[in-house]
């Protein structure tokens, strides 16, 4: 398989997923705005969400796939079944007490990651009863993880990239039919992530048994690989995750700011999630099987390879989003969100926040190509330092920017975007100071053609774009074609000094390893 046009195909998948959930971001914003509903919404979510990212598809997913390969590579199928039989029960197990603590203790758990709403009995009570809807969605969305993790590693990368088009259309439908039928209509789309859940594990059934892959309940404490996954997954949640904690930290200090500072740095987050959507969660999803595969096969120089192959694409594509989301920050969420209950100061305070994301996000797409170099190694402990050591300094930059520069909800975003750049400056360093990784020839060839085509696009983004306040006050088709005609102007531009230098698809072909 070439994985250019995987990475094409988990791209396009993903682009069909964050149109939805735009789709679903707009109507949420239209029909409850930035107020005391959507603020318990976003945290009765985000929760079941950081477990999802930091058990399931962060911590798992690293540990679970670079063993998979290598028992899929040395030991043949029906000690590889073994396997996924044994970590999958387990894992259920596991997953079945988490999720009745979510339910039974949801009062101290918004106590604790929320303090700020307890002052508010009714923005209080709302978000304890949507968590306890939602808690069960990390049982489903966890063993979604697993499926995800077998089929990637058979190189059915479509099959996984398919489910988070199932969670935005369970959303949407929530939104528009369940919602209107509440008391409380927020509470429908709670209801909407627990069908989600269920629905995106069902789907993945057939293509397991397709393959032979699906799991079937084998308890066993001697299973030598089980334990071994266990022993990666804990300290793999500071390696790949720890944006996601610094989000959940930041989700603390937002709680004590003025009301909607966690819809304004969600609905930031949502447009910076597009890219590392499209690229960062794409390129690491089929990285790591091939990484994981080399290692087994002693294949160190096609290893490194990989990793040059997975830089070059996210510089050549991470850049210039980075420009494009702080240059037309409000363009962006005047044309997405400001609809209904949104208003125009809700735009101007989430591009705040949108421009410190931007400012980190080639540092938080990074991260997700680099940390794999070390997990499809079976090597834990040096990402883990380093995450340890990056979420020391996400922090400080948290009390710096809020209670010393007063930068507010917006300071929040940039230090997870600089805390990104950090994390992946110290795992560059690493894997070259390991000898695992060594830079193929033409980097700096590559970087000066990237950055007059950077500065192209950044002056036609600049004359193109118009001033803030004619997006402000423009009617929503009005913003959907100037939008429409930026963008497509601004990736004919790119793209057209690329070429004229020299860039060509076929120069970033690559074979998958099997």
């Amino acid at each position: 398989m070439n994985l250019l046009k995987a990475l094409a195909t988990i791209s396009g998948l993903t682009l069909v997923s964050r149109i939805l959930a735009f789709v679903r971001d707009v109507l949420i914003a239209r029909l409850f705005g930035a107020g005391i509903e959507n603020d318990a919404y976003i945290i009765a979510t985000r929760l079941p969400n950081l477990l999802r990212r930091l058990f399931a598809e962060g911590a798992f997913s690293q540990a679970f796939v670079p063993i998979l390969g290598e028992y899929h590579k040395r030991r043949g199928h029906d000690e590889t079944k073994l396997l996924v039989d044994h970590v999958t029960t387990m894992l259920a197990l596991a997953l079945f007490v988490v999720t009745l603590i979510g339910i039974v203790a949801a009062p101290l758990i918004i106590y604790l990651t929320a303090p700020g709403f307890v002052k508010d009995a009714e923005k209080f009570n709302l978000t304890v009863q949507m968590l306890q809807i939602t808690s069960p969605y990390i049982f489903f969305i966890s063993l979604v993880a697993v499926a995800a993790g077998i089929l990637n590693t058979y190189n059915k990368f479509w099959v996984p990239a398919v489910a988070p088009i199932l969670l935005n259309v369970c959303l949407i439908g929530g939104a528009l039919w369940v919602a209107p039928l509440l008391d409380q209509p927020i509470v429908g789309l709670a209801w909407a992530w627990f069908v989600a859940g269920f629905v995106q594990l069902a789907f993945q059934i057939p293509f397991l048994k397709k393959i032979g892959m699906l799991p079937s309940i084998r308890f066993s404490l001697k299973d030598e690989g089980m334990w071994r996954v266990i022993k990666q997954m804990g300290p793999a949640v500071f390696g790949v995750s720890i944006a996601q904690i610094s989000l959940i930290i930041n989700t603390i200090f937002a709680s004590f700011l003025v009301a909607g500072s966690v819809s304004w740095l969600y609905y930031a987050d949502r447009l910076m999630e597009f890219p590392t959507g499209l690229l960062g969660v794409a390129l690491g999803t089929i990285l790591l099987p091939s990484l994981s595969k080399c290692h087994a096969a002693n294949n160190t120089a096609e290893y490194s390879r990989l990793l040059d192959w997975g830089l070059r694409l996210t510089f050549m594509l991470a850049l210039p989003a980075a420009l494009a989301l702080g240059m037309v920050a409000v363009p962006l969420l005047a044309t997405f969100f400001q609809y209904g209950a949104f208003a125009p100061h809700d735009v101007l305070m989430a591009r705040n926040a949108l421009v410190g994301y931007s400012v980190g996000l080639i540092g938080l797409i990074l991260v997700k190509i680099l940390a794999p170099g070390f997990y499809a190694r079976q090597n834990i402990k040096t990402p883990v330092k380093i995450g340890i050591v990056t979420l020391l300094a996400t922090q400080a930059m948290n009390l710096l920017f809020i209670f010393v520069m007063d930068l507010q909800h917006a300071g929040l975003a940039l230090s997870v975007g600089l805390g990104a750049c950090l994390n992946s400056a110290i795992l560059f360093h690493f894997l070259r100071k390991h000898g695992i990784y060594t830079p193929e020839p033409g980097w700096l060839k590559f970087s000066l053609k990237l950055g007059m085509a950077l500065l192209a696009l950044g002056l036609m983004l600049w004359f193109g774009m118009g001033t803030e306040h004619s997006w402000l006050e423009g009617t929503g088709w009005s913003r959907i074609l100037r939008l429409s005609a930026l963008v497509v102007g601004g990736v004919v531009t790119y793209f057209t000094v690329l070429f004229v230098l020299g860039f060509r698809p076929r120069d970033f072909s690559r074979r998958a390893v099997h």
